[in-house]
Order: structure tokens, then sequence, then C-alpha cells
């Protein structure tokens, strides 16, 4: 892929949202190809063509997959996510480490406000040792992914916790056009080597992959990154169904180069990608079994989850102990079990009605945070286990008034009930709460090109239940108040859908978002941090 396409294809996300392409275009490719030596170079864009007038709730939803990923050069898991309009993904600390995530204003931490799906299995995590709602995509393998489908805004009923500011899922291939075998050597010590097939087996396919990376970065403490990523996936049919089994394996290891001194780098002192502390990095491991039924009107899965984490961080490095320096360790240990089962039904000719229910347990043995020095630890400041239970259930009632008129109704409750097992006995506890979520949606067609829509919701995050039992700070041990176990959101948007017959889709949206605080469990320190309200107010094109 040539340079002029690569610019393109990153300026389509900041101008339009779509732009179709005909049967034609590789045919236009390689004869812009053959033809540059003589005329000037011709820029092929190549955009979303998936028609969402008509079937989608909001301006700000949609769905990226297909030749997207063919032609789009991606370097990072991160980038995954960076398909939704607006959406960036950072990252430090590592390459084994969740993004940072940012959306429609917000400093979306590691995932507290945008809620991920994989095959149906939530990715987010919660009371998690590093913070709330830890979104880590390392698992996935990009080449593997066949669409990702996003929405924006807390509009969506069959969508609760962290998923506030946005939420997408991720489809695997069922198959593959023919098997490969991709091996890449780069730079400081990268070396990626990536295989894949699908084989066909009774009315489906059997797809299995596996990737192996191994980085070192510019870095000069290298980074050491051993990543291994295996999955296979099974799908068939059965009576009116189909059917699939997925499981996938995670492991990986790596150094990390954090933040360093920029008056160190300014005097010459220290390299810009130099190190302080040569010990930080951590390892992660996940494995998942996931299983799932569907056809037109049904849709139900479920799925069983292993994690660990080891992190090693260090951010300020000799400011708190001089002597031993400020390093930590964040222990993670938890097995995840849940599914989820929808359902449409067709009243008549102009009404629907879907119901859905989806539970989750979290049994968290070790959510822990320790004081250490070059990863030996010296001092436990937080050693707890959690089990959590959270139990989902919306309705929603869509009405097609017209031809060019139509609205939807929702409303979810969520309970959930947790347990906090302690070291400091003062900070363990029990306890339950629900949360009730109205939502709805109108959308009119205008003609047969533009439809304009109106959103409104309430949505949440909730926070870690740790800080809703803690009554002391494990650090300082000085008294602490809780706080409480859901942060209520409301939002709006006015927006509208432009699907031309000249293959060019657009979209514009105005957003209103507002959070009654801003509350935070610091995994780093071990304690909770209240912070104001907030109001945010955007555009997106």
């Amino acid at each position: 892929m040539h340079t002029a396409l690569k610019t393109s294809l990153s300026a389509l996300l900041v101008t339009v949202s779509s732009i179709g392409y005909p049967e034609s275009a590789p045919t236009a490719i390689n004869k812009s190809v053959a033809q540059a030596d003589n005329e000037i170079e011709e820029i092929i864009v190549w955009g979303r063509a998936e028609k969402q007038k008509g079937t989608a709730l909001s301006a700000s939803e949609g769905l990226v997959g297909y030749a997207d990923f063919e032609t789009r050069p991606l370097q990072r898991v991160g980038e995954l996510v960076e398909v939704l309009p607006g959406m960036v993904a950072t990252q430090h600390s590592g390459e084994g480490k969740a993004n940072q995530y940012y959306l429609r204003g917000m400093n979306l931490d590691h995932g507290t406000d945008f809620s991920a799906y994989f095959e149906g299995m939530p990715i987010n995590f919660r009371a998690h040792a590093h913070g709330q709602g830890y979104l880590d995509l390392n698992f996935i393998v990009p080449e593997l992914v066949e669409t990702v489908r996003y929405a924006k805004g807390p509009y969506y009923a069959d969508r609760g916790d962290f998923s506030t500011a946005g939420t997408t899922s991720f489809k695997v291939y069922d198959s593959l056009a023919a098997p490969f075998v991709e091996a890449t050597v780069g730079e400081d010590g990268y070396r990626r080597l990536l295989t894949a097939g699908s084989v066909e087996h009774a009315d489906g396919h059997v797809l299995a992959s596996v990737e192996l990376v191994r980085n070192d970065g510019p870095w000069e403490l290298p980074a050491d990154v051993e990543k291994t990523n295996a999955l296979i996936k099974w799908t068939d049919q059965w009576q009116d169904f189909d059917t699939k089994v997925l499981f996938s394996f995670y492991d990986n290891e790596w150094n990390s180069t954090d933040q360093v001194p920029l008056r160190r780098v300014r005097d010459g002192s220290l390299d810009r990608f130099g190190f302080v502390d040569p010990t930080l990095g951590g390892l992660s491991e996940r494995s998942s079994l996931i299983a799932g039924l569907s056809n037109d009107t049904v849709n139900a899965g479920a799925y069983i989850s292993q994690y660990k984490l080891n992190l090693f961080g260090n951010f300020t490095y000799f400011l708190e102990d001089p002597v031993n320096g400020d390093q930590h360790e964040q222990v993670d240990r938890r097995w995840i079990y849940g599914g989820h089962f929808h359902k449409t039904w067709d009243l008549d000719t102009q009404h629907s009605f879907r119901f859905g229910a989806d539970f989750r347990f979290d049994q968290i043995g070790d959510t822990n945070l320790y004081l250490s020095t070059a990863r030996v630890r010296r001092e436990n400041v937080r050693k707890d286990s959690v089990d959590w239970l959270s139990v989902g259930a919306f309705g929603e009632w869509q009405a097609q008034w017209s031809d060019r008129f139509r609205s939807t109704v929702g409303l979810r409750v969520d309970h959930y009930d947790y347990s906090v097992d302690a070291s400091l006995r003062a900070n363990s506890g029990d306890g339950s709460d629900e949360i009730l979520l109205p939502s709805f949606a109108l959308a009119y067609e205008l003609n047969d090109e533009v439809e304009v829509y109106l959103n409104w919701g309430k949505g949440f995050h909730s926070n870690d239940v740790r800080g809703v039992t803690i009554t002391v700070d494990p650090a300082s041990g000085d008294p602490a108040d809780g706080v409480n176990l859901f942060v209520k959101q409301e939002g709006a948007e006015v927006g509208l859908r432009w699907e031309s017959d000249l293959g060019i889709n657009a979209s514009l949206a105005y957003f209103w978002l507002e959070s009654d605080s801003e509350l935070l469990f610091v995994g780093d320190s071990g304690s909770t941090e209240p912070s104001d309200g907030s109001e945010r107010t955007g555009v997106e094109a």
C-alpha cells in the first residue's frame, strides 16, 4: 500500500464517516500503480459502505469491518478501537498494559466509561487491581477481526456498566478465504509470526490461529515483550441456529520504560528513551471459553474466563520513600462466569419488542497492592478478595409509525450483589444495590438519503466495591469515607446521517453528557478519590 493511500485512510476518520467503494476498486488501484511512473499518483479512498439509515438508533452508531481491516495497517491492538470516529487509545507502562482511552472529551482511564465485548463476552474488569473498568485488548489478533460494531452514549438498553461514553463489539471471522503464514521482522528486535487457517466441518467451519510477538522497542532498557496468542473457533448449524464455540489463550511478559523527569532529559543526564527504574513491567494471562447460538430473533451465549496480572509501577520513584523507592506491585487473580439471552418478537407489522437478560459473576481471589523494590515485595498495602454478582434485564419497544418515522423506548434494570474480604478487617463488608435506566430514540427520514435522530438516556459506571466498603485508608491508616456503588449519568444527542447515492456516507451529531461525580478507586494507592460532577457537550462529524 503506497503512502498516499495510507494518508487517505487516516484522514477518512477525521472528515467523513463513510465513503463507499465500487467493485472495480481493485482494478482502479492496479491501474494507478501501473501508471504511477507516468502521471500524478491517484488517491483511492476505501471506506465504509455498510448502510445504517433505517436501522441505526443514533447518528453516532456504526460498523467497521471487512475491507477496512484488509487495507488498514495496524501497528498496535489499541488501533482496533480507534476506528471509532474521535476515539484515541494511548499506551504507557509497556505493551502488556491496557491502553488509556479518550472519547467525547472524557479521559476514560483504562476503560471506566467505555465498554467492549469480544464475541459476546464483556472484556472490562471490575474491582481490578489497577483500576475500575480495566480494558485490556492485547488478547485480540487484529487480522482475525471481521467487524467492529460501535455506539456512543447511554441510549442502548442492552448495554449497562461502563458504557456511557461508548461501547464496542468485536466479531472474529468464522472462516478464512485461505490459510496464511505471516512473518514480520523489524527494527529494535521486533519479530512477529502469525499463522491462521480454517477448514470446513459438517455444516460449519473450524478456524485456528497462533500469534507470537517479540519486541524490544526503541528504549535503552529493552522491553523484552514475549506475547503469545492462540485461538480456535468452531461454528456449525443446529436446527435453525448458528452455533459457535471459541477458546482463546493469551500470555504476555514485558519490561516497561515509564515516565522520566523532563529536567534530566533537558540537562542531558538522561536520554529521552532512558529509564530510572529498570525493574518495571509485568506479566498477564487470560484464557476464555465462549459459546453461543443465534438466529434472526434469538441471541444467547455463555462464557468462562480465567485471568491473572502482576504489574510493577513506579510513578514517583523516590518521592515517598527516598531509601527503598516508591515501586509497587498490583496483583489480580480471578475467574469470571456469565451469559446473556436476547429475544425479539414482532407484535404486528409496525411494532416489535425485544427482551434481554444477562448475568456475570466475578470470583476474585486476589486484588492486591504491595510496596516493592526491584520486584521484591516489602509491604502489603491491600490484600483483598471479592465476590461480585450482577444481573441485568431490559425491554425495548420499537414502533414504525410511518414509512419514515420510527421510535424506540427502552428500560433496563441492574442488580449488583457483592462481598469484600479485606486483609484490613475494617474494610470488609457486603451489600447490594439496583439502578433503573430509561432511554428513548426517535428517527425520521427526511428523504431517501438523510435521516435525523433524537436520543436520550440514563447510564452509569460502577465504582470498585472496595471503595464502597472502605472505612480506613490502607496506606495512611486515617479514616476514609466510602462512595456510592453507582455513579449516575445522563446523556442526549441530536444528529443526522447522510447516505448518498453517490456512495458518500457521512454523519453529524451534537451530544450532551452529564455525570454526577467522577469517582475513582485508585489502584496505585489503594484508596478512593471522589471528584466533582461534570458536564460535557460537543459536536462530531
